[in-house]
C-alpha cells in the first residue's frame, strides 16, 4: 500500500472531495470536526519547537524515514531549473523532501531549516547514507513562524528590493548575484518548499510565517506547497479532546496538526502577496488489503509565485 501511494502522482483524483465531505457531514460520530471548539485554549500550544525536538529524538533509528520521490513529478520546476538555482526547504524534518531533490537536480543548491536541531542531525545522517558526495546542501536551525530567516539568506537590503520598497533606488542592483552591501548574502532564493510544514505551525502564526517566506524569495520565484487537506483520514482519527481549535488538533506528543481547505490556503498566500499558480485538492483512495479497510486521503497541492 505504501509503495503504491508513493509511486502514485500527486494530482490523482480517485474521488471527488465532495464525496468525503458528505460522508463526514452525515456521520454524527464525526460532528466534532465540523464546529469551532471553545473548550480548549490553543494559546498554550504556541511553543511547538520542543515537541518536535522530542519527536526526532524518539525517531532517530531511521525506520521512520521515507523519501518523497513523487515530489519531483509534482514539482518538475525543481528538476528543470537553471544552473545555480537556490531552494529553501522550510521544515526539513528528517530529510525526506530534500534527498530526492538533491538526487534529481545537480543545478540546485538546497538550504534547509527546521525548528528542531535534532531534525537537522537526522537530515544530515540520512543524506550521508543516501548520497555519496554532497556539496550543494546547507542546513540551519530556524523557527520561521516566530523569527526572521538569517541575513545571509537575504539581507535587509535584498529584502527591501524584493519587496519593492525602494523602486527608485534599486536600479543597477542585480539581485541574481550576491548583494554588494553584504558579501555573505546569497541574494535570496528561487524556490521555497513548504511540505507538511505549515500544518504544524500554530494557526495564529501562519500569516507571519508565509510573509517571511515571501520576503526571502526572489521576484518571479515559486513557493511549492503540499499539506493535509480538510477531512483527510488523519483528521478524522482525532478524538474530540484533541481538538484545540477549528480544524486544529494536538497529538499525544504535543505536536500540532491543522487541516486546510482550498479557500484558507488561497487567502493565506494571496494576503501575503503571492500570485496563485495552481491550487487543488488531491484525493487518493488507499486500500489496506490486510485489514480490509479503505482510507480516503486528502492533500492540498499548491504553487504560488512572487510577482516579477
Amino acid at each position: 500500500m505504501e509503495k503504491k501511494m508513493e509511486a502514485g502522482e500527486y494530482h490523482s483524483k480517485d474521488f471527488d472531495w465532495e464525496f468525503v465531505k458528505n460522508i463526514v457531514e452525515n456521520d454524527h460520530s464525526l460532528s466534532h470536526h465540523l464546529h469551532h471548539n471553545t473548550q480548549h485554549d490553543s494559546h498554550k500550544y504556541q511553543q511547538h519547537s520542543q515537541p518536535w525536538q522530542d519527536f526526532h529524538s524518539r525517531h532517530s533509528s531511521g525506520k521512520f524515514f521515507k523519501e518523497r520521490r513523487y515530489l519531483l513529478k509534482e514539482f518538475p520546476e525543481l528538476v528543470s531549473c537553471e544552473e545555480n538555482s537556490k531552494l529553501l526547504e522550510v521544515g526539513c524534518g528528517n530529510g525526506s523532501t530534500v534527498i530526492p531533490i538533491l538526487r534529481g537536480s545537480k543545478n540546485i543548491t538546497v538550504y534547509a531549516c527546521d525548528c528542531s536541531s535534532e531534525a537537522l542531525v537526522r537530515t544530515k545522517e540520512n543524506i550521508d547514507r543516501s548520497i555519496a558526495t554532497v556539496d550543494n546542501f546547507h542546513n540551519f536551525c530556524c523557527d520561521f513562524s516566530s523569527s526572521q530567516f538569517p541575513n545571509w539568506l537575504a539581507c535587509d537590503h535584498c529584502r527591501d528590493n524584493f519587496m519593492g520598497k525602494h523602486s527608485g533606488g534599486s536600479k543597477g542592483v542585480d539581485i541574481k548575484y550576491k548583494c554588494s552591501l553584504n558579501e555573505h548574502c546569497i541574494g535570496g532564493v528561487d524556490f521555497v518548499t513548504l511540505v507538511f510544514t505549515l500544518s504544524a505551525v500554530p494557526k495564529e502564526r501562519m500569516p507571519r510565517a508565509i510573509k517571511e517566506c515571501f520576503a526571502v524569495l526572489k521576484p518571479g520565484g515559486l513557493l511549492l506547497f503540499r499539506d493535509y487537506g480538510l477531512y483527510d483520514m488523519t483528521m478524522l482519527r482525532f478524538e474530540p479532546e484533541k481538538c484545540i481549535g477549528f480544524r486544529e488538533y494536538v497529538r499525544s506528543d504535543g505536536t500540532l496538526s491543522y487541516f486546510f481547505c482550498l479557500d484558507t490556503v488561497r487567502r493565506l498566500f494571496t494576503d501575503a502577496g503571492f500570485i496563485e499558480v495552481e491550487l487543488e485538492n488531491c484525493c487518493v483512495k488507499a486500500v489496506n488489503r490486510r485489514k480490509g479497510k479503505i482510507m480516503y486521503r486528502v492533500w492540498v497541492h499548491g504553487k504560488f509565485q512572487k510577482a516579477f
